[in-house]
């Protein structure tokens, strides 16, 4: 892939009621917009075509709910998958970045975010954070702000434990959107940094 391509970005998640698969969605929404070419692979049915998509990808961007206080077991059964990958090293020097969605407007969604980056810098990846100043953090702020649960490593969003996926909150779905235009911008400024010192 040449340097003047677009980035591929791989957006590799799971969603238990559906809210984490909005914000899969709006990430991957996000990256196309800022021009990514995105692939969404679910991970609890994952197949052997998508994890050659995953090797082929310049990023991948981890999501999943906050469960326990941790990523979902389907998640983590994906991240012991990749155990394969972690051997050689085969996602070494990929851009990374994570995304997750819990009941409690805390609901320890950095302990996840934390696996994620954890988990990136076990494969050698670059993690890219939300980059986002935190929002309705100010008496002139509100619930509508972007960023509004304040997380800065990844996205994290909060929808009510007995709502659908339309409950998701629109502020974070747009906090989730600029996750994934970053990822696309920063991917693009590595693979045309890695073009300029090769030539």
């Amino acid at each position: 892939m040449s340097a003047l391509s677009r980035p591929a970005v791989a957006v590799a998640f799971h969603s238990g009621s559906g809210h984490t698969a909005v914000m899969a969605e709006a990430v991957a929404r996000g990256a196309a917009q800022a021009g990514a070419e995105v692939i969404s692979i679910p991970v609890d049915t994952i197949t052997d075509e998508q994890w050659v998509r995953l090797d082929a990808a310049d990023a991948i961007i981890f999501g999943a709910p906050t469960y326990m206080g941790t990523a979902s077991a389907a998640f983590h059964t994906f991240a012991e998958a990749s155990s394969k990958r972690w051997y050689t090293q085969t996602w070494a020097d990929k851009i990374a970045a994570g995304f997750t969605n819990s009941s409690a407007k805390n609901g320890d969604k950095s302990s996840t975010l934390g696996y994620f980056f954890t988990l990136a810098a076990q494969h050698g990846m670059h993690w890219v954070s939300l980059g986002v100043h935190p929002g309705w953090a100010s008496t002139e702020g509100s619930e509508d702000d972007v960023n509004r649960l304040g997380y800065f490593v990844g996205a994290g969003a909060q929808t009510p434990v007995d709502a659908g996926p339309e409950a998701v909150h629109k502020a974070d779905i747009a906090t989730a959107e600029g996750l994934g235009a970053r990822v696309a911008q920063q991917t693009a400024f590595f693979r045309a940094g890695r073009a300029a010192l090769a030539a």
